[in-house]
Parts: structure tokens; sequence; C-alpha cells
């Protein structure tokens, strides 16, 4: 019956006189270590301990044997075993005495806690991470509400652009009506007063729809339009909103190819990017917004998202403070920004970019502290029944029948990506190209260069030398030198910043090759009419 019990006990059993000799095992002990019987009786204990514990092991046993009660072995300490094939094993012990006629035996039962110690371990992971997810919801959560908040924040903004504009003009309909005899001027003044309180009612009426088409994550009204004709539409309201102290510039391409786009997204990019630019020139200053065509083909993409063809620019221009290259960076990250609490909702330049890219376009961001910002975006142009002829078609097959083209250019770009491909172009179009990485080096091929330079063609802005500094300097040496500016901004900031002189020639990047090329081509020809 004890042999009986002894074989059928679920822990590994083992018995060991005081010199730690093993004298009695069962079978849970043949399978927990991997020995058989006959391997382990008569052999020390010690063959079953790993190595690092078996310098205790005389003394453990010997205060066991002193005092020999059953007992848990522990003393605050995790327990290994060691089976035969080398491996360990965490296990818990208990000790008891057994009185033989051969003494005392230490009766020793050890159960192997692997899978517990497993089982704790996932428990306390899955705990963890119910911790982890929960606080994760919390953090959503609050994220959440704050976006909501500044969502809230950014369309009361641009409803109150809206509702100033129906209060002033509500305000000077009174006015006329209160006086006690109106004039025909004062009636027509009246008409062009209801007329801007109605535009806006329609364009709160828009913007409501686009908060309700976004709630149901419902789609957009985007249709064939004609970016100039939303701009006219929206001109008045941004006037108001930049108030007195901003000029606004209006150059729009009579000729500008049609997109296919939603016309109070239009309205929306136009206007967060009218606000950007006020908060940006607090002591007045110039915004500008132009609209031309271009044609991208395979050099002038620049890994981004585009695919070569026609494309509709609408470029967005301020004079004012600019931005360090840190916001540069992060300018276009939701519910990023760094005006004050309370005036910005850093989702501006974010839905600037949401609704171009989500058009198949692209936004380009050009600044420099003290000189301004220039938003760039370009939107796919499509084709309508009366657009069946592309109006830069004709230029080219006049350019194809020219000769070749042999001239020398001294080209100065301080950005080596742009000044390589930029030379590559010009190379390719037959031009001998000299490139300067600054004013210095430009100076310097001009004082050493044998032959005749046809034309020098300078970014303007660049540190170190400005563009017009270094034309001023290469003209002083070759006198007769044409000059061709590149700018990321629009000539009328660059005039108005005292950048560059006012009726200079320049090419407003990001150009495509074809503008770049039929420029130069203008310039050198207006050089040898004279």
């Amino acid at each position: 019956m004890f042999r009986g019990l002894l074989e059928a006990a679920p822990d590994a059993i083992i018995g060991a006189t005081r010199d730690g000799t093993i004298t009695l095992i069962n079978a849970q002990t043949e399978r927990m270590f991997g020995y058989q019987r006959e391997e382990l009786i008569g052999q020390s204990i010690d063959i079953l301990i790993p190595e690092q514990a078996r310098a205790h092991q005389p003394q453990q046993r010997d205060a066991y044997f002193a005092d020999p009660r059953p007992r848990q072995l522990a003393g605050g300490k995790d327990l290994t075993a060691l089976r035969k094939d080398g491996s360990e094993f965490p296990v818990e012990i208990s000790l008891s005495a057994l009185q033989t006629d051969q003494g005392v035996i230490v009766s020793a039962a050890i159960r192997d806690v692997t899978e517990r110690l497993h089982a704790q371990k996932e428990r306390e992971r899955l705990i963890t991470q119910a911790e982890r997810d929960a606080a994760e919801r919390r953090l959503q959560h609050a994220r959440r509400l704050e976006s909501l908040g500044q969502l809230a924040g950014g369309v009361a903004h641009d409803f109150n652009n809206i509702l100033a504009v129906i209060a002033n003009y509500s305000e000077l309909l009174l006015d006329t009506l209160d006086t006690p005899a109106v004039s025909t001027e004062d009636l027509a003044a009246a008409r062009n007063d209801i007329g801007q309180i109605s535009r806006a009612a329609e364009r709160a009426t828009r913007l409501t729809k686009q908060l309700l088409a976004f709630g149901r994550r419902d789609i957009t009204q985007a249709e064939v339009l004609n970016l100039n004709h939303v701009i006219g539409d929206v001109e008045q309201m941004l006037r108001r909103t930049l108030g007195e102290h901003i000029h606004l510039i209006t150059q729009l391409d009579r000729q500008l190819w049609p997109t296919y786009a939603d016309a109070s997204q239009i309205e929306q990019i136009l206007v967060n990017l009218a606000v950007n630019a006020r908060d940006a020139m607090p002591d007045g200053g110039t915004l500008s917004i132009d609209t031309t065509n271009a044609a991208l083909e395979f050099e002038d993409i620049d890994q981004g998202p585009l695919q070569p063809g026609r494309y509709v620019r609408l470029r967005v221009s301020d004079t004012g403070t600019g931005m360090p290259p840190e916001v540069i960076d992060r300018a276009f990250e939701p519910f990023y920004t760094t005006k004050p609490q309370g005036s910005g909702t850093g989702l501006g330049l974010a839905t600037v970019y949401g609704i171009a890219t989500a058009a198949g376009g692209d936004v380009h961001l050009y600044s420099e502290a003290d000189i301004g910002t220039t938003i760039t975006i370009l939107l796919p142009a499509v084709d309508t029944p009366a657009d069946v002829t592309v109006p830069d078609a004709e230029p080219v097959l006049q350019a194809a029948t020219e000769p070749r083209p042999h001239e020398t250019i001294l080209m100065v770009e301080d950005e080596d990506a742009l000044r390589q491909v930029t030379a590559r172009i010009l190379t390719r179009a037959g031009y001998n190209v000299l490139p300067a990485n600054g004013g210095a080096q430009a100076i310097h091929i001009a004082q050493t260069h044998p032959e005749p330079i046809d034309l020098l063609l300078t970014d303007v802005i660049m540190p170190k030398m400005m563009g017009n500094e270094v034309a001023a300097r290469i003209q002083a040496i070759r006198p007769d030198i044409p000059v061709l500016y590149m700018s990321g901004y629009a000539q009328p900031v660059l005039t108005e910043n005292r950048t560059l002189p006012d009726g200079v020639t320049i090419v407003e990047k990001p150009f495509t090759s074809r503008d770049l090329l039929h420029r130069i081509r203008t310039v050198l020809h207006q050089r040898a009419a004279r």
C-alpha cells in the first residue's frame, strides 16, 4: 500500500540520508528528472541540484536534521532543479522527516511549477496589457476631445469670417435705409451690400453641407471648375478678412485649364491660407494669389506623389515673418500650431494638404525668415469639350523649329539637387552650363571664364549673398549680361520686401523644364533684338 501511494503521487518524492545519499524515489521522479531508478539510488542528492546551489547543501541538511519537522523549502528564493539533460526548471520543495530502522530519512516532495509560472507571467502580461490598453483608450479619448474642441474652434473661426461679412454689410445697409433721402448711388451700394450678404450666406450653406458630409463620411461635391472663378467669388471676403493693412494682389491666368475639385473646399483653402498670412503680417504686408498652368514631365517630378501630366497651379504668397526650419518640417501635421492658445486649431495647412492630395494633387511650402511664405498647390487639369487644344502647344511647336541653343549660361543655385536637375535640363536643351553653388563661386567664374557668358540664371534667396547682389557684382564685371531670376516666392512678394527691384524677369519655382526654357529663350531673344 505504501509503495502504491508513493508511485501514484503527482509530485516527485525523493528520500535522502543525512549525508545526502538518495535512498528512495518514485516513478514521478524518473519522469521529472529523466533518470532511471537504478541511476539515482545510492547517488548524492547533488546530482539533482544546479551547480551554483550545491555549496550550501551540507549546511542546509545539517540545519534540517537538527530540527526535522515539515516545512516548505524556499528562503525567499526561487528554487531550481537539474535534469539529466542539463536543463534547469523551477520547483517547489516540501520537506518532512521519516523515521526508519536505518535512522531518519528526509523526504522531499518536489513539484515542477514551470506551467504555473508561465501562467502567472501570462496573467501578469495580460493585466499589464489591459492596463496599457485602458490608458491608451483614455489618452485617445482625451485626444479626440481635444481635437474636437480644436475642430470646433476652427469651424467657429470660419463661420465668424462669414458672419463678419453679413454683420458688416447689414450695418451698412441699415445706415443706407436710415438716410431720409436715398440717392441713386446709395441704392446701387445697397444692392451690392445685399449681394455680398447673399454670397456670404451661400458660403455658409456650403460650409454647413461640408460639415454634414464630414460627419456622415459622405463624398464631397466635386465638379469641373475654373479656379479663377472660385478666387473671384471669395476675393471680397478675403479682402475683408485680411483688413486694410494688407494689400491683396491677384494674378490669374486667363487661359487656365479646368480642374476637378470641390468649390467650397478650394474656398476653404484660400480662407485658411489668407488667415495664416494675416496672422503672419500683424504690421501689414502683401498677399499674392496667382494661378497658372503647369505641364509636368518626368524630370519635373521630385519623388513626390505626382505623375507627369497637366496640372493647374495655385500659389498663395505673403510677406510675413516666415517659418523656421523646425516649423516647416511639421507645418502639415494635424493640430500642430505655433499660435497662442485659442488663436489657431493647427488644422489649416493639414486641411490644405488633405484636400489637395485627395484630389490627386500636391502641396509645396517655401518659407524664409523675414521674407515670407509661399504655398503652391498643384491640382490635375481635366479635359472638357472646350479644352481640345493645349494652350502651350503652339509655342512648343514654334520652339521646335528654332535652331538648337548653343549659348553659355552661368547658373547659380545653392540647393544641390535643384542645381543638378536644372543643369541637366539646360544641357539637354543644348546650352553650355557653368554651375555655381553660391555668389562667391559665380563671381569667380565670371572673372576667370575665357569665353562670353550669354545669361546669368540665379536664385534669389541664398545664404551669404542674395541673388540681386550676385547680379549686380557680375554685371559690374560683364556689363551686358542679362539676368533671369529663380525663386519659390511670387514676384510681388519679392518686390514688396525689396529683395528684387521692380520690373525684373523671374521664373517662379517650382518651374517645369518647359517654363524654364521658354523664359530663357525669351530673355535671350530680347537681348539679341537690342
